[in-house]
């Protein structure tokens, strides 16, 4: 089982932002790899670190991983937040340190000479999903369009930072020399310059190239909710890293199940007779028919509770309920015999509505739906 964020990082769910950034920032001098050159259980830790706090320190992230755990964002099959190499941590988190390094640690932002892998661009489909497909997961195989090295193209290291694919600059201010680092201009940030490029490629080598990835989405997604797919955006010229593949998650209408969170709702309608003699009625379910029985005497608002037949949690944690409403259907024209009949009802007092103490309103009704 995958550690928790909070516990990597040390905190409660209660941490506000700057604890979780303080904490992040100790974890990351402490399993630092030019602190531990060579560790590579301290080098894990590192990138749990990271990880988490990737996650925890996004007000979004933070509320879905709160909500959903780790599968929010993994899903299976290489989504989400893992898997974070070394390059997309010093890219995105090296201001943590400040500008030239902390505690004389390079990587992040390049103060230590360290290389940088540039990444490609990320990608970004929409997935339609029927509530079968939520209910159950299922395996996509999606066409992408993305760009890839053309065969042939050749790279040669860049001048201008010498293959680091950053620039560093020292300044005189009056608190002293600053140092920071910057993207070389020149390549990009890739380390590397075009030195070949076959027909058909762009000018950075690459070309288009149309492939079938295969997606597992886990049960219990939900519509809105992105999933990520590693390496599989566009990828980088010369030594660099893909780009990710974010899938955005759309939810098709059901034609007779409504969802609300992991809960499904069912409309039955059912006739004057069938309500004052019973019944046995199929209905739709996410995983097949089933059949349901209805007791004789049954009121119009009934609601009718099939435990473990809604939506699967996305963490895991259970499965939500079917619940069918029950509505009494009245006709609206009725032919002389029917007339003759239901008026001769009308009279009878055993016809009369006479609800009991045990008879719930609308509104207790509504408060059992949601408790």
């Amino acid at each position: 089982m995958k550690e928790d964020f909070y516990d990597i990082l040390g905190l409660s769910k209660s941490a506000t932002a700057s604890e979780i950034k303080k904490a992040y920032r100790k974890k990351a001098i402490e399993y630092h790899p030019d602190k531990n050159p060579g560790d590579k259980s301290a080098e894990e830790k590192f990138k749990k670190a990271a990880e988490a706090y990737e996650i925890l320190s996004d007000p979004d992230k933070k509320a879905r991983y709160d909500q959903y755990g780790h599968q929010a964002f993994e899903g299976g099959g290489g989504f989400g937040g893992g898997g974070m190499n070394m390059d997309d941590i010093f890219s995105q988190f090296g201001d943590i340190f400040g500008g030239g390094g902390f505690g004389g640690f390079g990587g992040f932002g390049g103060g230590g000479g360290r290389q940088r892998q540039a990444k490609g661009s990320n990608l970004r489909i929409r997935v339609k999903l029927t509530l079968e497909e939520i209910a159950n997961g299922v395996e996509k195989k999606i066409k992408v369009k993305r760009k890839v090295q053309a065969p042939g193209t050749t790279y040669k290291t860049c001048s201008t930072c010498n293959g680091t694919g950053q620039v560093t600059r020292i300044t005189n201010t009056i608190l002293g020399r600053m140092q920071t680092s910057s993207p070389c201009s020149t390549c990009g940030g890739a380390g590397q310059s075009i030195d070949y490029r076959p027909d058909g490629a762009d000018g950075q080598g690459l070309k288009a190239l149309e492939e079938t990835v295969s997606i597992k989405i886990p049960a219990g997604v939900e519509d809105g909710m992105q999933l990520k797919v590693s390496g599989k955006g566009n990828e980088a010229p010369g030594n660099g890293i893909a780009g990710d593949l974010l899938v955005a998650i759309e939810e098709l209408d059901h034609a007779d199940l409504q969802r609300e969170g992991n809960n499904l709702h069912y409309d039955l309608y059912i006739s004057f007779s069938e309500a004052a003699l019973g019944a046995s009625r199929e209905i739709d379910t996410v995983s097949g028919k089933v059949r349901i029985k209805i007791e004789e005497g049954v009121q119009s608002g009934k609601i009718l509770r099939l435990r473990g037949k809604g939506i699967p949690s996305l963490n895991g944690y259970g499965r939500g309920d079917l619940l069918v409403h029950v509505n009494v259907w009245t006709p609206k024209t009725l032919n002389k015999e029917q007339r003759e009949f239901f008026e001769k009802m009308s009279k009878d007092d055993h016809f009369r509505p006479s609800p009991d103490s045990g008879e719930k309103s609308f509104f207790e009704k509504v408060k059992d739906m949601f408790s």
